[in-house]
């Protein structure tokens, strides 16, 4: 009996740090394969590519490493050169470029390359996720609350349009409880 506690211990223990190796291993190869990736289009110069999709999947690993001024550029070269593609295409590099304009929060500018892409493709729940949380930000929420609910038209399981919709309630009957505290009632 006295053994078996200590044996328990280092079992869990072990547990635990084999999950963590995992995890981290995990981690470190997904880095690994963005460097790489990163390295391989810029050897064969996708960054000066009259190809849209070229400027678009640099631009989505630079995304990924957090290089949001390069990515912003590119993603803009990748508009100019948009050619005979589809509707689809335009809204997957306009989502994108507004994330890349938020993530360096001018979500004014997010807010204008949100609403081009759902022209270009009304129905895609990401954009309008990304179009409501730069509206949150600039401190609208009632549009916010209205873009998430589309989203959940669209897609009835999104889990981010909940849990945001949630917040922003919460987030509302807060403000008015304390707007109603500081006057009194």
């Amino acid at each position: 009996m006295d053994t078996l506690l200590p044996q328990a211990y280092l079992l869990a223990l072990t547990g635990l740090l084999v999950i963590v190796a995992v995890l981290v291993g995990r981690q470190l190869l997904k880095v690994r394969k963005d460097e790489a990736e990163l390295i391989q289009l810029e050897k064969v110069g996708a960054n000066t590519s009259k190809d849209a999709a070229e400027l678009y999947e640099l631009a989505s690993v630079q995304l990924r490493k957090r290089l949001y001024p390069q990515a912003t550029t590119n993603l803009r070269k990748a508009l100019k050169r948009l050619d005979n593609e589809p509707n689809e295409a335009k809204a997957l590099i306009e989502n994108a470029l507004g994330f890349a304009l938020a993530a360096q929060e001018d979500f004014e500018a997010a807010v204008g390359h949100y609403k081009t892409a759902l022209k270009a493709k009304e129905d895609y729940p990401v954009a309008l996720n990304n179009l409501a949380f730069a509206k949150q930000r600039l401190k609208q929420e009632n549009e916010a609350i209205e873009l998430y609910k589309k989203v959940l038209i669209i897609d009835p399981k999104n889990k981010t349009a909940k849990r945001q919709i949630r917040q922003l309630k919460r987030n509302n009957q807060n403000s008015s409880q304390d707007s109603k505290d500081s006057l009194g009632f």
